[in-house]
Order: structure tokens, then sequence, then C-alpha cells
């Protein structure tokens, strides 16, 4: 096994992690939280984050490297709010009947008879004398809207141009060498649809298979249980007492007071003031979908500016930036949420390797809690609020004088920079040395991440 350090390593210095000017700046650092257009390379867009696509991709030397396998995994992309964000009186409606959500099912056996795809449109009975609370309207809370569809149909298509049209890797229809996986979260479902039809058109209107895992276990959410980890998320996360967590929500006070007197919320909602967490999807949410800010329901001058809604994004940033990197008890943590991924990503690859698998190309779609958990155990060197679309590669490559094996990790389309100095940019990493690391925290068929969660 290769020599590796295991250790965490701080992420480098910015804005992001420097608490006086999130709280005492303006604007974003030219950070973008509205619309949907791609951005340049290397600007963040939470609205749709950048991914691979052949305006930023960098092809390897093809007569040094020959790729062999990619597993991806990104975030949803743009949605309606969680029912949990929204504020107890919302002042306006979220629309979603440009769509419809499918759901039926459908006999698989040949001959069987076949099922009419049956989709749900949301009404209220002017009967119905209960009127429901907080945000209203034809969306769930959440569903990927229209404008998520759309984004997740181009991020399709633009995985596609790289992996098909330049490299000649994937196929043009299909077949036993690709396998899309979601989580029990309808939403990652409503985005494969859109995104599988955009990289391989001739699936529309088709059926295709996603894998999905029990929900009590689903390693990609994740949803498995590991009571020590949610422990020491406790210790340095929400609703801990740790003193660098709390001196931002004392230097956030009067920020969460004026949110509150404009939104209705209580002040003693905790799910709205453990972090900027539910603010930050509520504002975010609005305008990423060109919505206004939102007034009072009660006094429809007093509003939620746009100095307000920055503040609200700069501090999200530094909360992800705290509690996936900023601790010194963020890889641990990680490890033990999210080290059964790792175990089957290090199996995949060693698979692919030892030729015991046709599939080539895996692709994973999860959450903003996946991602963060993913680059904590990477230890990405500048941590941010992984945005809509959110996506990281593993590429791996054979090595043609050597015989030997490579792996290059791309993060919003270009090389992932890791503090830990085993990792370092991993481009073109000597695979036995990433294993070696992942198999370190996570030990062969997540054994290290069972005994973990299973301490009493």
């Amino acid at each position: 096994m290769a020599a590796v350090n295991l250790s965490w390593f701080p992420p480098s210095a910015s804005w992001i992690t420097d608490l006086a000017v999130v709280i005492n700046g303006t604007g974003t650092q030219g950070f973008r939280f509205n619309g949907s257009g791609l951005p340049e390379l290397g600007q963040y867009s939470y609205c749709n984050m950048e991914h691979v696509r052949p305006q930023n991709y960098q092809v390897p030397s093809m007569d040094k490297y020959q790729l062999v396998y990619v597993e991806l995994v990104h975030r949803h992309h743009k949605r309606s709010p969680y029912a949990a964000n929204g504020f107890p009186k919302e002042i306006y409606p979220w629309n979603c009947t440009d769509e419809g959500l499918i759901y039926s099912s459908q006999l698989l056996c040949p001959g069987s008879h076949s099922s009419t795809n049956t989709y749900w449109s949301v009404y209220i009975s002017p009967s119905n004398p209960f009127q429901p609370p907080g945000l209203y309207g034809s969306c769930q809370f959440p569903q990927i809207t229209s404008g998520g569809l759309d984004d997740s149909y181009q991020h399709g298509q633009d995985l596609a141009a790289v992996y098909r049209d330049q490299l000649d890797f994937i196929p043009a229809n299909p077949d036993g060498s690709v396998s899309f996986r979601v989580t029990n979260n309808v939403i990652t479902s409503q985005v494969a649809s859109m995104l599988i039809a955009g990289m391989f058109p001739a699936t529309a209107h088709n059926s295709f298979p996603l894998l999905i895992q029990p929900a009590a276990i689903d390693s990609l959410e994740p949803a498995y249980t590991c009571a020590p980890a949610t422990a020491l998320y406790g210790t340095f996360g929400p609703n801990s007492n740790n003193s660098v967590w709390q001196s931002h929500i004392s230097a956030a006070k009067s920020l969460w007071a004026t949110l509150d007197s404009i939104s209705g919320v209580n002040p003693s909602d905790s799910g709205f003031h453990m972090s900027m967490d539910h603010y930050f999807d509520n504002l975010s949410s609005r305008q990423c979908h060109a919505m206004p800010l939102p007034c009072s329901a009660s006094n429809s001058s007093a509003c939620v500016t746009q100095a307000m809604a920055d503040s609200v994004y700069r501090i999200g940033q530094w909360e992800y930036s705290w509690q996936y990197r900023g601790s010194d008890r963020s890889v641990e943590a990680a490890v033990g949420a999210y080290g059964v991924w790792f175990a089957e990503l290090a199996q995949n690859l060693r698979d692919s390797v030892a030729g015991q698998s046709i599939v080539k190309y895996r692709h994973n779609i999860a959450h903003d809690g996946s991602v963060s958990k993913i680059l904590a155990i990477l230890q990405v060197d500048n941590m941010v609020w992984p945005g809509m679309g959110s996506e990281v590669v593993f590429e791996l490559y054979k090595v043609i004088a050597t015989g030997k094996y490579a792996l290059r990790i791309l993060w919003g389309g270009i090389v992932l920079k890791s503090s830990n100095p085993t990792l370092g940019s991993v481009d073109m990493l000597d695979l036995d040395t990433f294993l070696a690391y992942i198999d370190g925290l996570v030990g062969l068929n997540a054994s290290k991440v069972a005994e973990y969660c299973n301490k009493k």
C-alpha cells in the first residue's frame, strides 16, 4: 500500500473563511445567485454551477493516457424551496403548471399491459376551507422547476458532447456500459429524466432504469444511520456550543432579527436559527427563478433588500466552509456519514482495472449534503456551498507507457485541488495512492465506517 497522509489539513484562507469580511462586507464577492446562465470557467453561480462541457474540458494527451472509467456525482438542478423553508405566510405563489410530475408504474414482463403516464396536477378546491400554510401554489415543495429541467437537459447534452463526441467514450445509445443512480428523494429522479434525454436523445418518451438503494441505507444521499458522525457534527456545527460556530451566530443576530420581523418567522424557530440554511434556501430559490425578494405579509413596505440577501449568502458560504472543511473534525465526521459511498467508488475503480465490470460510466444524482461530504473527504482547498448542478468527476486513465492507472478529479469542470499533500492537485494521481487514502479512511468495503458507526 502506498504511503499516505490521512490527517486533516485546513483549507486556504479566503473571504469565505474570514468571518469579519462575511459579516461586515457587502455584495457577494463576484458569486452569482440569479439566473441559469452557465458561468465562466472558475466562476461561482449558485443557480447553475459550472460542469464538464466542451468549452472548458481539458483533453489529456491521448498518446499518453487512455480513459477507461468515469464516475460522476452532482447535485440536482434548481427547484422550488423545501416546505420547511417557507415563511409562515407567503405573499405570492409558486406555479409549476408548465410541467407535469409523472407518477406511474409499468409492468416489465414481455406481453404485459401498458400503463398510462399519469402526472400530478395540483389544485386547491374552493370548497376546502383549509388553506396550505407557508409556501403555496401548483408546485410541490420541493420539485425541480421547468428552469431546472432545462438546466438538467443542457447538463446531459454537455456531458455527451465531451464523453461521446469528443472522446468517443460512451455509446450513442445507452447500453450496459452506462449506469445512472438516484437517491430516494424524487427530485433526483426528476433531474435524471431530463438529463438522460439530453445525453441520449433516443431515450426520450421511453422507459429507463435508475439504480436506487433502500431508503434506510442509501449511501448516496446519504441516509444510513451513523450516530457517532451525527453527534460529532453536533459538536461543531448547527445547534452546537462550539465557540467558532457561536461567534458567527452572535455576529449575525441583528440580521436574523430583521429577517424575522419581515418574514414572520418566530425567533424561537430552531430550524431558521441554528444556521442560515432556511433563509438561504428561501431567498436563493426566489432569485434563481427571477422572483422578487419577499416583503412582510402585514406591511408591504417592509421588504428583504438585496443587501440583506447578500449577507445571507455570504454567511451561508461561511457555514458550509466551516462545517465541511474549517473544523479539524470535519474529515472524521464526513467519513462516518459518507464513507460507504467512497468504499463503493473504490470498488468500482478496482473492478474497472480488473476487468470485472462492463460499466465504464456511472452517473450519480444527489444533493448539496452529498457533494459537501465528498469535498470534505477529498479536503478541497477552497470550500463553497455546492450550488445547483455542482459536479465532481472521477476519471480513471490507463498510463499507456507503463500499464499503470492514474486518477483525475474534476470539480466544477477543472482539476480539484486538495489541501491534503497526498492528494494535492488530483491530476493523474497514481491510483494506488488514491485507493490507499480512501482505504485508510473508510476501510475495504467500508469496514472502518461500520466499526465507527456501530460504536456504543
